[in-house]
């Protein structure tokens, strides 16, 4: 599987309602441009939230070739009751532990958002800005890293991939008021710990 444009493209991941029904029913009638459609339309996001889990890009790589392929075998299965995203980060979050766990890295996972702010950093036009941005980007590193899973991981959801809270708690199965109030533990956290490195 080739991941296309992983760094400074966001991924095209707002079908609506029908033409999301209509391409997995494509897929699932064997339609190999559906499958491909599907797999370029949702493979970036996939690709950072897995980079995000296990810190790694070669392991992101795998683990976003293992979510396609459990996502297409599990595809008879899908039902509308929640979004196609949500189901597929599910999914995404599921095979990065799993794929974690047999390497012996569950015990505790990581964040790295280096590749998501290089886009930021190629942005600057001079040496010096490039050099601030990189320590900024190095001390928001090291404050989000410094958070447990189910704290980093709320955030990555919430302010990375942009996605609601209703869809973060279907994604993680708990209820919507353990999100807010473990988001507001992490953003008071994160304050915190920027504060003290007088980046805020």
């Amino acid at each position: 599987m080739k991941i296309s444009s992983l760094i400074g493209v966001k991924p095209v991941d707002h079908m609506n309602h029908a033409e999301s029904s209509w391409l997995i029913s494509a897929c699932l009638a064997g339609n190999e441009d559906a499958i491909e459609t599907l797999v370029r339309q949702y493979e970036t996001g996939v690709f950072k939230l897995a980079l995000s889990l296990c810190n790694d890009v070669s392991e992101a790589y795998e683990i976003t070739q293992e979510t396609f392929i459990a996502v297409l075998r599990s595809l008879p299965g899908y039902q509308e009751r929640k979004s196609f995203k949500e189901w597929l980060y599910t999914i995404t979050i599921n095979t990065a532990r799993s794929h974690l766990r047999k390497r012996r890295l569950m015990e505790k996972l990581r964040t790295t958002l280096t590749t998501l702010f290089q886009v930021e950093v190629q942005k600057s036009s001079t040496p010096e800005e490039t050099v601030i941005q990189n320590e900024q980007e190095a001390v928001l590193w090291q404050a989000l890293n410094s958070l447990d899973e189910r704290h980093r991981i709320g955030v990555i959801l919430r302010y990375f991939h942009e996605l609601s809270i209703s869809e973060i708690a279907e994604i993680l199965s708990i209820n919507e008021g353990t999100i807010h109030s473990r988001l507001h533990t992490a953003r008071e956290r994160l304050k915190n710990s920027l504060e003290q490195s007088k980046l805020c």
